[in-house]
C-alpha cells in the first residue's frame, strides 16, 4: 500500500512511515530555508536598528540645537516654545518611521504654534491676555499674513527632500523582512513533499540509510519545489537596486544630516524676519484679532529659562559618520545577496544533503 517509496525489492516501510516522512520533509525544508534566510534577515534587522539609532541621534542633536536657540537667543519664549519644538521632532521621527503624516503638515503646525509666542513675547512683549481664543486667532492668522516669510516654506522643501529617502528606506527595509518571512512559510505542494520524500527517505525503506541523493537529482527536485520562490528573483534584484538608489539619495545632495542640523538656523531666520516686520504684523493682527490687554513694565522672570550646556558638535559628527558607515556596509552586503532567490535551490542542495565526493548516489529509483 505504499504511495511514494514503491520498489521491486522488499521494503521495511509502511504507509504510516511515508506520512511521517512527509511531515519530516516539510519541517526540514522550512528549517533549511530559515537557516539560509537567517544571515540575510539578521543583516537587515541589524541595519534597521542601526539606521533607527542613527536617525534618532541626529534628531536629538537637531532638537537640542533648536531648544538651545530659544534658550540663548529668545529666552522670553523659551519655556513655552519647548512643547512645539518637541512636537515638531516627534512628528519628523514618526514620518521617517512611515506614519500617515507629511513633513509640510509637521513644519506648518510648528510655525502655527510659534507665531502666538513670537507675537506676544518678542513683537509685543507687553501682552498679558493671551486667551485661548486670541491664541487661536493668531494661529489662524499666521496662515494668511505669512509672518515668517519664505523661511517656513524653504524649511518644508529642504526637509521633504532629505527625509523622503529616509522614510522610503525605512519602509523598504521592513518590506524586505516581510518578503523573507513569507518565503520561509510558503506551503509545500503535495507533489513537492512526495518528491522530497522520494529523494531523501525512500532509500531508507531499503536499508540504505547512508546513501545520499545525486547532485543533479537534488537540483531538479528543489527547483521544482521552489519554483514560486525563485520567481522572486527579478523583483528581488529590482528591490536591491531600489535600496541602492535610496541609500545614494540619502548620501547625495539632499543630505539628511545637513537638513536636520540646519533647522535651528531656518527657525532663527524666520523669527528675525517676523521681528523686522513687527509693526506691519501688529497692524494686521489688530484688525483681525482685536487688541489684547497690555502690561507696563518688565516681563516676569518666570519666562527666563536657564541655558543648558549642550555638547552637540561631537555627537553630530559621530552620528553622521555612523550613518554613513552603516549605509556603505549595508548596501555592499545587500548587493552580494542580489542572486539570493535565483540560487536558493543550489544552496539547499549544497553541504551534507547530497553526495559530492563519491560516484555512488541515489537517483530516485536506485543507487547509481
Amino acid at each position: 500500500d505504499l504511495q511514494i517509496c514503491q520498489h521491486r525489492a522488499p521494503t521495511c516501510c509502511t504507509k504510516k512511515m511515508e506520512e511521517s516522512y512527509q511531515a519530516a520533509v516539510r519541517r526540514e525544508r522550512t528549517q533549511s530555508i530559515q537557516a539560509l534566510n537567517f544571515e540575510l534577515k539578521y543583516m537587515i534587522v541589524g541595519h534597521i536598528t542601526a539606521f533607527q539609532e542613527a536617525f534618532e541621534s541626529l534628531l536629538r542633536f537637531a532638537e537640542n540645537r533648536t531648544s538651545s536657540l530659544f534658550e540663548t537667543a529668545y529666552r522670553p519664549m523659551a519655556k513655552e516654545a519647548a512643547e512645539p519644538v518637541k512636537e515638531l521632532f516627534t512628528d519628523i521621527s514618526l514620518y521617517i518611521l512611515g506614519a500617515e503624516t507629511t513633513v509640510e503638515s509637521a513644519v506648518l503646525r510648528f510655525f502655527d504654534s510659534l507665531f502666538p509666542l513670537v507675537y506676544s513675547r518678542l513683537i509685543n512683549p507687553g501682552i498679558t491676555d493671551l486667551s485661548e481664543d486670541y491664541t487661536e486667532c493668531l494661529r489662524l492668522t499666521r496662515q494668511d499674513i505669512n509672518p515668517f516669510g519664505h523661511y517656513s516654506k524653504n524649511m518644508v522643501t529642504e526637509l521633504s527632500k532629505s527625509l523622503w529617502a529616509s522614510r522610503m528606506l525605512s519602509q523598504a527595509l521592513s518590506l524586505g523582512i516581510e518578503v523573507i518571512n513569507t518565503t520561509e512559510h510558503a506551503a509545500l505542494t503535495k507533489e513537492c513533499s512526495r518528491a522530497l520524500v522520494k529523494m531523501q527517505y525512500c532509500p531508507h525503506c531499503q536499508g540504505l540509510t547512508l546513501i545520499r541523493p545525486c547532485v543533479g537529482y537534488c537540483l531538479n527536485v528543489m527547483r521544482g519545489c521552489l519554483a514560486s520562490v525563485s520567481e522572486l528573483d527579478a523583483q528581488w534584484r529590482e528591490y536591491i537596486s531600489t535600496l541602492e538608489y535610496l541609500t545614494n539619495e540619502i548620501a547625495a545632495s539632499h543630505d539628511l544630516e545637513i537638513a536636520l542640523s540646519g533647522m535651528w538656523n531656518s527657525i532663527n531666520e524666520a523669527i528675525l524676519h517676523a521681528q523686522l516686520n513687527g509693526p506691519q504684523l501688529s497692524a494686521t493682527v489688530d484688525k483681525v484679532c482685536g487688541q489684547p490687554r497690555q502690561q507696563e513694565g518688565n516681563l516676569s522672570s518666570a519666562n527666563i529659562v536657564p541655558v543648558k550646556e549642550v555638547t552637540e558638535a561631537q555627537t553630530f559628527v559621530m552620528a553622521h559618520a555612523s550613518l554613513n558607515n552603516k549605509r556603505r556596509e549595508f548596501i555592499n552586503y545587500m548587493k552580494r545577496s542580489r542572486t539570493f532567490y535565483a540560487s536558493i535551490a543550489e544552496r539547499l542542495c549544497d553541504g551534507d544533503l547530497v553526495m559530492r565526493d563519491s560516484s555512488t548516489c541515489w537517483n530516485g529509483e536506485d543507487v547509481v
